[in-house]
C-alpha cells in the first residue's frame, strides 16, 4: 500500500502538517482531495494547518486508501489567541466579563464557557476592536472566508464558532448584527473510529501502572466520555447491582451503566494499593486527575499495544457501543447506556457494525463466472 508521511513545519509563524510522498500521480490526486490541502510552491510540498483533530480526519479519508506514517508528527501547543491581531479594548474585555458570567449563571458546561469565549475574543480582535454595536453580518461572513476557511480549519470548528458568536450576540441589544440569520454550516457526516477487539485487548493490556490500567478499561468497559471517567467517585459504584452512576453527564444529565465483574475486582486492587479520598482517579497532588495525563496514558499504551494510529478516549466508548451492536445489544438499550438524547446519534454504529456490513451479499455472487 502507498504511503503518506506527515512531518511537522510551519508556514511563517503558523504550524503546518507536511504531507511527504515520492512523486505519483494518482496519489497527488488524492492528496489533493483532502479538505484544507493546499500546495507550497517555494517548498514543493503538500500541506494542512496543524490542528490536533486534523490528524483523526486525515486517518479517516485516507483510510483503506493508503497508509499514514506519522511517527515524526509532534504535537504543536497553538496559542489560545493567535498572534499579530490587536488587543482587545477594556471595554470589550467587560463584555466578554459579563457573557461569561452570564454562561455560568446558565450551567453551560467549563469546555463550552472556554470554547464560546474564545470564539468571541478571536472574532473580536479579527475585527481589529470594531466597536460592537456597528458590527454586521457581512462581519462574520469576512471572518469565516477569510480566518476559519484560510487557515483549513474543520467544519467542526466553524460551528463551535459561529455557535459562540451567535449566542454572543443575542445578549445585546441595539445592534446591526441579527444572529437570527446566521446559518451553521453543514457538519461532516464522518464515521466513528473504532478499533477491533484484538485492539481493545492489546491496548488495555499494555499499561503496567494499575492506574493506568483501569482508567483505559472504565473508558471501553463503561462506554465513558473522558470527563465522565475523571468525575468518578466511589459513592457512584454499586457493587452489589454492578451498576455504575454516571452524575451530571453531558446534558446535566444521570444514566446508569453496567459494571462488569471483571471491572469490579480491578478496582478493589486499586483501592488497596492507592486508597484515594475523594475521586477514584486524583492528581499526584489531590482532586480531579487531568485530561492531559489522561491523554498521555492512551498514547503511551497505544505506542507499547504496536498500534499505529492516533486513538483517543473518545475511540474506546465508539468501539464500545460498536461492539454492543455487534454482539446483539438492542440500540435502544446501547442508546440509554451512551446517553444519547437522540437514537438518530446512536443510529451513526450500525454505519460500523461489522456484523451488519458482513450480512450483505454483493451481487457479484449472483453471477455465473
Amino acid at each position: 500500500m502507498k504511503q503518506l508521511v506527515l512531518k511537522n513545519d510551519y508556514m511563517g509563524k503558523n504550524p503546518i502538517i507536511r504531507i511527504e510522498f515520492p512523486y505519483d500521480f494518482e496519489l497527488k490526486e488524492m492528496v489533493k482531495q483532502f479538505p484544507g490541502c493546499n500546495w507550497d510552491t517555494k517548498k514543493k510540498v503538500w500541506w494542512v494547518s496543524y490542528a490536533d483533530e486534523r490528524i483523526t480526519e486525515m486517518i479517516g479519508f485516507f483510510e483503506g486508501k493508503v497508509s499514514l506514517d506519522y511517527r515524526a508528527l509532534k504535537k504543536v501547543e497553538i496559542p489560545k489567541i493567535p498572534p499579530g491581531l490587536p488587543h482587545l479594548t477594556a471595554s470589550q474585555g467587560i463584555e466578554i466579563g459579563k457573557f461569561e458570567d452570564w454562561m455560568r449563571n446558565k450551567r453551560y458546561s467549563k469546555s463550552t464557557v472556554k470554547t464560546y469565549k474564545d470564539a468571541v475574543r478571536i472574532f473580536l480582535r479579527f475585527l481589529s476592536n470594531k466597536a460592537i454595536e456597528e458590527i454586521e453580518n457581512e462581519d462574520l461572513e469576512k471572518f469565516n472566508k477569510e480566518y476559519i476557511l484560510a487557515k483549513g480549519y474543520s467544519s467542526s470548528y466553524q460551528n463551535q464558532v459561529v455557535n459562540g458568536i451567535k449566542l454572543f450576540f443575542q445578549n445585546r441589544r441595539g445592534i446591526k448584527f441579527n444572529p437570527e440569520i446566521v446559518y451553521r454550516p453543514k457538519r461532516e457526516k464522518l464515521l466513528p473510529n473504532v478499533l477491533s477487539k484484538e485492539e481493545v485487548s492489546k491496548i488495555l493490556n499494555a499499561p503496567t501502572n494499575l492506574k493506568h490500567r483501569l482508567m483505559l478499561m472504565f473508558l471501553y468497559a463503561c462506554g465513558l466520555r473522558r470527563g465522565e471517567l475523571l468525575a468518578l467517585k466511589f459513592q457512584h459504584i454499586q457493587r452489589e447491582r454492578g451498576l455504575l452512576l454516571v452524575k451530571q453527564a453531558k446534558g446535566k444529565k444521570d444514566r446508569v451503566v453496567t459494571l462488569p465483574a471483571p471491572l469490579i475486582l480491578e478496582l478493589e486492587k486499586y483501592y488497596k494499593a492507592y486508597k484515594p479520598k475523594e475521586y477514584i482517579f486524583e492528581g499526584q497532588k489531590g482532586g480531579s486527575y487531568s485530561e492531559k495525563s489522561l491523554a498521555e496514558v492512551l498514547k503511551n499504551a497505544v505506542k507499547k499495544a504496536g498500534i499505529k494510529k492516533t486513538v483517543t478516549p473518545h475511540w474506546l466508548r465508539h468501539s464500545y457501543a460498536t461492539h454492543l451492536l455487534e454482539r446483539g445489544t438492542d440500540l435502544r438499550y446501547i442508546q440509554e447506556l451512551l446517553g444519547h438524547k437522540s437514537s438518530k446519534t446512536t443510529e451513526i454504529y450500525t454505519h460500523v457494525s461489522q456484523k451488519s456490513i458482513q450480512q450483505i451479499t454483493s451481487p457479484l455472487e449472483d453471477l455465473d463466472l
